[in-house]
Order: structure tokens, then sequence, then C-alpha cells
């Protein structure tokens, strides 16, 4: 769990179609997190976060937007689920390494045949070149 301390909130309007309102509510929410100096982050979990996000990352800073709801509240609770997804996906160990295979015999042979067979069917649907002379 990221104290609130470390989170930094600015609001701004929502783009898009809107009647009155969208005109004078800030409910467009702005969360930004900053990965690279937080001390609640372990630094062994730091070296994986900021690996993972690198591309999302703006000088070490994690920021997220919402402005999917009309009530600033709303996109709060959003912004902040939304950055708690983020960071346990970044967080989350690496997949095992995949250990290459190589087909079985039978998968090979079964492959053959069913190249040979389909062949055979291609073959059959050839017509004879009736036109000579």
């Amino acid at each position: 769990m990221i104290p609130d301390a470390e989170l930094v909130e600015r609001f701004s309007r929502s783009s898009g179609p809107g009647g009155q309102g969208v005109n004078t509510t800030s409910s467009r929410v702005e969360l930004s997190f900053d990965v690279a100096r937080s001390p609640s982050v372990p630094e062994d979990l730091r070296e994986r976060l900021l690996d993972r996000l690198s591309g999302r990352l703006t000088r070490g800073v994690l920021t997220i937007t919402a402005s999917e709801h009309r009530a600033q509240l709303a996109n709060r609770e959003a912004a902040r689920e939304r950055l708690a997804a983020v960071l346990r996906a970044a967080a989350a160990p690496p997949p095992p390494r995949r250990r290459p295979t190589k087909p079985s015999r039978g998968a090979k042979e079964r492959r053959i045949a069913e190249k040979k067979r389909r062949g055979e069917v291609k073959r059959g649907r050839r017509g004879f070149d009736d036109r000579s002379g």
C-alpha cells in the first residue's frame, strides 16, 4: 500500500463533449507517484518496477490520468485503482523461462501424412487438359 503522502494529485478540466459543467469543473485527475525515490518501495522491487515501467516513467515518476467520470471523486478512485493495477502488474515475478522443445516423432509423421493427404485431395481436383490441337 502506498501512503497518501507519496501521491501527488493534480486536477484539470476534462476534454471532450459535455454541457456547461465541463467548462467549469476540474474533474480530470492526474495521479503521480515517484517510483524512483519512494521510501515505501523496497530496493529490489524498485529495480524491477523501473525496468518494466521505463516506457511510462518521466524522470522516475509514474503518472496516471483518469477523466472517464463526471465526478472528480470517481476519477480519483479510478486513478488510484489504475495506479495499483499498473504497479501490481509491473511488480509481478517474471514468468518461468520457456524450455525449448521439439516436435515428437509421431507429431512429425502425422504432419507429413496430413500433407500427403491434402496433396492427394488437390491432385484429385485437377481436370484433364481437353484442349488438344
